[in-house]
């Protein structure tokens, strides 16, 4: 078993090329879920792309049931680290990769094949833009609580989802990454994205699969302890 600060890094992934798209996919205890975001990722159309795996302190057998696609010559680094949260363990994936733009894919979601190819497209096609975001398809609830006012749920086309966040790494580096915060660190970046003035666009192509029909997601859990005191 990895110790906290090893990693697996696939033969491909030793090339001395940059790719243009950074994946940070973060993982804790996502055992039975994180093969179908891998090959979701495996699976995209555009193959400008390295995977940045992040196991934030895993109990269960997440290593041994991703061990194959990290032997398979893909692109694709895995860190196995101490438990420190979401927004930690994004951040030390962001350190990790290596790509012109940062991009992520939470480890109970994943991709439809044309997402990486109608991102990289956009920014192509608008090389002002440092950090895009949008275009999502949600499964299950619906909702989530306000990060200003849990009591109060509000819909998940109404928030700044990080999976569909695709960033220039300068950019990402200048914000900091994410804050360490248990609600809207995703809307957090969003919003000191915009005070920075940082070039934002919206893409509408619901490419990104927002599974948020787990009940013990992170905003699942919390939508339950507040709906439920």
């Amino acid at each position: 078993m990895l110790k906290p600060g090893n990693c697996h890094i696939s033969n491909r992934a030793n090339l001395n090329l940059q790719p243009m798209l950074s994946v940070v996919i973060s993982t804790y205890n996502r055992a039975n879920l994180l093969g179908r975001a891998i090959e979701s990722l495996i699976a995209q159309t555009e193959k400008d792309w390295e995977g940045i795996i992040v196991d934030d302190g895993s109990t269960d057998d997440t290593y041994s049931q991703i061990k194959s696609y990290l032997e398979s010559g893909s692109m694709i680094k895995y860190f196995l680290k101490s438990h420190s949260g979401e927004a930690l363990t994004k951040n030390h994936g962001i350190k990790k990769s290596t790509g012109k733009f940062i991009t992520f894919l939470d480890s109970d979601d994943e991709y439809a094949p044309l997402h990486l190819e109608s991102r990289k497209d956009f920014l192509l096609q608008n090389p002002d833009i440092k950090f895009l975001y949008g275009g999502v398809k949600i499964l299950g609830n619906q909702y989530v609580p306000d990060k200003n006012n849990p009591s109060v749920k509000i819909n998940l086309n109404d928030c700044a989802i990080g999976g569909t966040f695709v960033i220039e790494r300068e950019a990402l580096l200048s914000l900091k990454g994410f804050r360490n915060i248990v609600l809207g660190p995703d809307s957090d970046l969003f919003e000191r994205a915009q005070k920075k003035n940082i070039t934002m666009a919206e893409i509408k192509v619901p490419t990104y699969i927002y599974h948020h029909e787990n009940p013990d997601s992170i905003t699942n859990t919390l939508y339950l302890q507040v709906n439920n005191p």
